[in-house]
Parts: structure tokens; sequence; C-alpha cells
């Protein structure tokens, strides 16, 4: 299971390949801020559509299969061994690439993200404020209750 910054690594990751027993949540709603730093990574990978979703439904995990329709999976495997087959054979297929070819889509697979480093600033500045505001410590001290 992914949730929060674990779905925000699974987006930033090239290829994300999972197992039927895989889940994704975007919680941060639940504990009085929200995804704002990994927002930029998730939306360029599932969309805004399907970041919203996410965020709004931040009580409910979503499977495996929905993930891969969202786009977040390239690949969901019925159990582990499948998995690391085919992890492998993506691994071998993309190791006998030319690197220069990889590169070169990686750029552009990654366009118009440049301004990333001060905009993840930016929403970090907006998580910090919202997490030592009252909403945030009611609910951090609700968890902690149970």
């Amino acid at each position: 299971k992914a949730v929060g910054g674990g779905v925000g690594l699974a987006a930033a990751a090239d290829h994300c390949l999972a197992s039927t027993h895989a889940a994704v949540r975007l919680s941060e709603f639940t504990i009085g801020i929200g995804p704002f730093v990994i927002e930029p990574a998730v939306s360029r990978k599932i969309g805004v559509r399907n970041t919203e979703h996410l965020t709004y439904r931040a009580h409910e995990w979503h499977d495996a299969n929905w993930a891969a329709a969202a786009g977040l999976y390239n690949g969901v495997y019925r159990d582990t061994d499948h998995l690391d087959t085919a992890i492998t054979d993506l691994a071998e297929r993309l190791s006998a690439y030319a690197p220069a070819a990889v590169r070169a889509m990686k750029k552009i697979a990654w366009r118009d993200t440049a301004h990333w480093d001060a905009l993840l600033s930016e929403r970090a500045a907006i998580s910090g404020e919202l997490v030592l505001g009252d909403d945030a410590k009611a609910a951090l001290r609700n968890i902690k209750q149970k």
C-alpha cells in the first residue's frame, strides 16, 4: 500500500509496476493538510481529475486496477512472482535501449517541470503552515486518542 508521499514516489517513477494487492490513498485531508508537495508529480502522472478524486476521498483506499486505469501503474500482476518477472523483463529491455534515446525521451516526458524546485518549496510552505494550524492539531490529537 502507498499512502501520501508513497503515492508521490510512485508518480515520480518513470515506470511503476504493482501486484493486485497494491492500493493507494492520499490521506492528507484526514490530518488537516493536503497533498500539496506531491501534487505536481501525481497530477503529471494521473491528471488533475484523478488527483482531486484521491484527495477528496482521503479516507478511501483505491485498488491496483484503479491506479493502473488512472495511469499511476504501468502494469498490475497477480502475485509477487509475476511482478518480479515483469520487473526483471522491463529492466532488461530498458538496459538494451540506446542510453541517448532514453535520456532524450525522459527530457520530453518531464518537459515543463523546470520550475518544480520553486514550486515544491512553495507547496512545502503551505503544508508547513497548515500542519501548525488548529485543524491539523485537532486531527492529530484525535488520531493519538484512538
